[in-house]
């Protein structure tokens, strides 16, 4: 097992559609474990592949101190009821954000023995899956901010890319700019 390097704003694979898992082998089994482990060492509660440099249908999660995996998942439901709540990210470090998403989906996909599996998420567990989901649609979480706060996270993101202040809750902009305790 190793941690991987999480790729960061800029690097293209994050905003590329990462594609079907063909047949779940050895290697995406190998990669599951490496996801946890990176996610549990940045600290965070959930790592899509593209994340770590892997355009394929992938993520790990962490919830209620249970880790898991996600091949090819699907929402197949998302309830009409929506809360707001703050988001970071571990590919834009140091920003926050208030992000709505619905409280409860229900996802379907495989798990790493290549078996079938649908799964209700509720509260954070569905902002995680809906979170990590984006990623493998090449969409972050500050896609989904009105435009002014869209425009502000990106010029922190520039500027920050620039050298002109350096990445972290110390700089950051966003109403929960204190940074949240776990990040997506």
């Amino acid at each position: 097992m190793a941690v991987l390097a999480v790729r960061e704003w800029g690097d293209p694979v994050l905003r590329q559609k990462a594609r079907p898992v063909e047949r779940v082998t050895d290697l995406h089994r190998s990669l599951i474990k490496d996801m946890i482990d990176t996610m549990r060492d940045v600290p965070g509660i959930g790592l899509a592949g593209p994340q770590v440099g892997v355009s394929e249908r992938i993520f790990v999660y962490e919830h209620e101190g249970e880790a898991g995996a996600l091949i090819n998942p699907a929402i197949t439901r998302r309830s009409e009821d929506k809360i707001t709540s703050e988001e970071g990210c571990l590919s834009i470090p140091g920003l926050y954000y208030d992000v709505e998403r619905a409280t409860e989906v229900s996802v379907e996909g495989v798990d790493a023995d290549g078996a079938p599996v649908m799964i209700e998420g509720a509260e954070l567990l569905a902002r995680i899956f809906q979170h990590e989901i984006d990623h493998l649609d090449g969409v972050l979480f500050i896609d989904h901010l009105p435009d002014e706060q869209r425009k502000e996270a990106l010029r922190t993101l520039r500027e920050q890319a620039l050298g002109l202040v350096p990445p972290g809750p110390a700089h950051a902009r966003g109403p929960g700019a204190g940074g949240a305790e776990e990040m997506l």
